[in-house]
């Protein structure tokens, strides 16, 4: 069978990022290399079969461009130039890699290994893991088109590593499906006690299975009534040999002509029985007496009904009988369609009284993938590292609302194609965060709340000319910078209009998502730092400065100087070139400097000023360790936020200063930070004593966004904070103390303080632009 140049989705059911289709009115087709991408430096493959779907994952290494950064070799010279820059920037290729996972129907299995067979290049991948039934009935048909070596693994243990994977590493993984919300996805936030669960994996049959730790789990239960009956007895029923096109046809159907509901056969007596007259006595009961022709699109729903219906209670009498409330179902039987998980979710509720929840998973039909994937790459310890989900390369969970139109709802499946990239190092939580598990990063959830969903929506579509044009400039010497910058646009605005359409598309929307979602864009068409130089220039100027700054500041009386600390740091975070209220001042004036900041700032009181509190604290035994999770490049770490660690230097507190670990906006990483220090040292000798003597510890993040997920720091950071008795954290920005993190909640003392740039921001906090929160939390005894 040879391959077409596109696929189509409505047969392969896999789509592009960012794009959505209707398997049923319309072909939608794409070129394969954007479905099968890296394919040339695929490095090993797992393979998930089941009765009717075939789940791909492999592992490519994908080579990107990187800004380093480094201090220029003086060697030879007599002085540094007056004005040469702090630091040199090379741009470097760096290699990384990337987990992918596609979906196409069994039907054309034979279609893509050809595909995947032609495209191989890499001759290193000898065997490829294999779980699912059809692990065994495509085995010779594996072997002789890809010439790899099937390695069988356990159905059951690919499922449960999978399952535990995403579980981990991706956010907003689960979901509550609530019929009659707005919107109908509820995400749960990630947490490190996952265990124990029920898992009920609905393919062809049913699974269940009782998760207890990483490695215990043990199988409990199980049915033959699963997704290969409704497929079964809807062919029979209908003549509709797809299964797609059979959940469509449920979707418009009505059960109710077909099932015997309680108010057929009790009438109204019911309501004395105490049951609802909507409630099905008979599925299919009316058919054996009523002398009519039942439509397609009835059956269909009916047997929907019927079989969700018996696994929900199939999963409830489990839950109960082994003492769990939560029960996650996998398999790529859901494929998030509404009435499927609304009747799971009432079985579920109904049989257990409101005590055991129903969790469906964004990523359902990829658990056998993904679990045989780790069991191939069990020698490179994949779970030594945290795994990121990449929001360029992979697409959303479609809408289940009936007001949208097809060709933005349906989809074969869930999630079409699913990209992750794999993190430095590992992350975990902040040692000091008083409850994990309840902690949420994000301040507003704009799938919530629509006003703020359209404003910021129209933000960031407004923004986009502005960082297009940042990128070009960013490498000159580019001949095809334009060209990628082009695509770059074109890919984050298609992002930003599946979000319109579907907010919940990759879990709960945050301004944080949002940009996220286009630092990976950038990265994706190699943009890895559009402000590599405006950062370089802007450390150069504020290093300058520095010396005058720290010498005003020592002039001055103790608690004049630290309210002239606190204002410099504030004065500092002005200096933001993701706020469009400070980039289009910094555009037009480069000037705009230091003291320009200071009074464009709201005079005391603030719109949250704790600052008395603290001036009060300060009054008492200094901290042991601040842990200061910076913020911008430039006047903000050099001018607000060094005086401000040298004054807690002096006072004898340790610090701890965290920065990010690759480039996001103009903000300071943990490369620029280390250079900026070792200047600083160079003419302040409290700052070279206090480097000297690990008084002072420059560390990284983990991230490479603006925003800050205290659940997701590097974990060196983490045992850091632990060893020196972290007792102050301080968390400066728009991005880090009021998008995020404005309501976490801490073990310790904690400073969040930002300038609102934001003019919409901040009337909605009551302010106006260049308002100021500066709020000092003790946590309660």
């Amino acid at each position: 069978m040879s391959w077409p140049g596109t696929f189509k989705m409505a047969e392969c059911g896999a789509s592009g990022s960012g794009s959505s289709g209707d398997s049923l009115d319309k072909s939608i087709t794409l070129p394969p290399d954007e479905i099968f991408r890296n394919l040339e430096n695929a490095k090993r493959f797992a393979i998930d079969i089941g009765g009717s779907l075939t789940k791909l994952a492999y592992y490519s290494t994908v080579q990107h461009k990187v800004a380093k950064v480094r201090s220029f070799d003086h060697s030879g010279k007599d002085t540094e130039r007056e004005h040469e820059p702090p630091y040199e920037i090379s741009v470097q290729e760096e290699i990384t890699a990337r987990l992918h996972f596609i979906k196409f129907e069994n039907t054309y299995i034979e279609a893509c290994l050809d595909f995947i067979k032609d495209h191989l290049v890499n001759t290193e991948t000898k065997v490829i893991q294999a779980t699912g039934g059809g692990a065994y009935k495509f085995k010779d048909l594996i072997e002789e088109k890809l010439r790899l070596k099937v390695d069988k693994e356990d159905v059951m243990t690919c499922l449960i590593k999978g399952c535990n994977f995403v579980l981990k590493n991706i956010p907003h993984e689960a979901f509550v499906y609530q019929k009659d919300s707005d919107p109908e996805f509820r995400f749960q936030t990630n947490h490190p006690h996952i265990f124990p669960y029920l898992l009920v994996n609905i393919g062809s049959g049913v699974s269940i299975v009782k998760v207890e730790t990483e490695d215990r789990f043990e199988w409990v239960g199980g049915s033959s009534i699963g997704g290969g009956t409704f497929w079964g007895l809807g062919a029979l029923l209908t003549k509709t040999k797809k299964f797609d096109e059979l959940l469509h046809l449920a979707s418009r159907g009505q059960h109710s002509n077909v099932d015997m509901l309680v108010r057929d056969v009790y009438g109204g007596a019911h309501q004395t029985l105490g049951l609802s007259g909507n409630l099905i006595a008979s599925s299919f009961g009316k058919s054996a007496t009523a002398d009519q022709e039942f439509s397609k699109e009835d059956m269909a729903k009916s047997l929907l009904h019927m079989i969700s219906n018996d696994i929900g209670q199939l999963a409830c009498l489990h839950a109960r009988l082994h003492s769990l409330d939560r029960v996650y179902f996998g398999g790529f039987f859901i494929r998030g369609h509404p009435v499927t998980m609304r009747t799971i979710t009432y079985s579920i509720n109904f049989f257990s009284k409101g005590e055991v929840q129903a969790l469906f998973l964004r990523h359902e039909g990829y658990l056998g993938a993904i679990g045989a994937f780790l069991k191939g790459a069990e020698q490179d310890n994949p779970n030594q590292y945290s795994w990121g989900e990449n929001y360029a390369g992979s697409s959303g969970l479609m809408s289940a609302s009936p007001e949208l139109g097809p060709a933005q709802r349906a989809r074969s499946g869930t999630f079409d194609l699913l990209e992750m990239d794999r993190l430095e190092r590992p992350l975990v939580n902040l040692p000091l965060l008083l409850d994990p598990p309840s902690y949420v990063p994000d301040t507003v959830d704009l799938t919530d709340d629509a006003l703020a969903r359209k404003y910021w929506l129209t933000c960031f579509e407004e923004a986009l000319d502005g960082v297009v044009k940042r990128a070009v400039a960013s490498q000159p010497d580019s001949v095809d910078a334009a060209e990628r910058a082009e695509k770059f646009r074109q890919k984050y605005w298609n992002k930003l209009q599946t979000l319109r359409q579907q907010p919940f598309a990759y879990g709960t929307l945050t301004v944080r998502s949002l940009l996220d979602t286009r630092e990976h864009c950038l990265n994706e068409f190699n943009f890895p730092d559009p402000y590599s130089k405006v950062k370089q220039r802007e450390n150069g100027v504020a290093l300058r400065c520095f010396p005058g700054v720290v010498r005003s500041l020592d002039a001055l009386g103790w608690e004049e100087r630290q309210l002239a600390l606190v204002k410099g740091l504030l004065a500092g975070n002005v200096f933001d070139w993701g706020a469009k209220a400070v980039s289009d001042v910094l555009e037009s004036d480069p000037y705009f400097g230091f003291e320009e900041a200071k009074r464009k700032l709201q005079e005391r009181p603030w719109l949250v000023d704790s600052y008395s509190e603290w001036l009060q604290r300060l009054k008492g035994p200094p901290h042991k360790c601040a842990l200061i999770f910076a913020d911008n490049s430039g006047i903000d770490i050099i001018l607000g936020v060094f005086p401000f660690v040298r004054e807690l230097l002096l006072r004898g507190t340790e610090v701890i200063l965290a920065c990010n670990s690759g480039p996001a906006l103009n903000d300071v990483t943990h490369s620029e930070s280390l250079i900026v220090a070792e200047r600083i040292a160079g003419m302040d000798p409290v700052v070279h004593s206090a480097l000297r003597e690990e008084r002072l510890l420059l560390v990284q993040t983990g991230s490479s966004s603006p925003c800050l997920d205290l659940s997701r720091l590097d974990k060196g950071l983490a045992a850091l904070v632990r060893e020196r008795g972290a007792d102050l954290v301080v968390i400066e920005g728009m991005g880090r103390a009021v998008h995020t993190n404005y309501h976490a909640a801490l073990r310790c003392e904690s400073l969040k303080l930002a300038v609102i740039k934001n003019a919409w921001l901040a009337e909605r906090l009551g302010g106006r632009l260049f308002s100021v929160i500066f709020k000092y939390e003790v946590p309660a005894e």
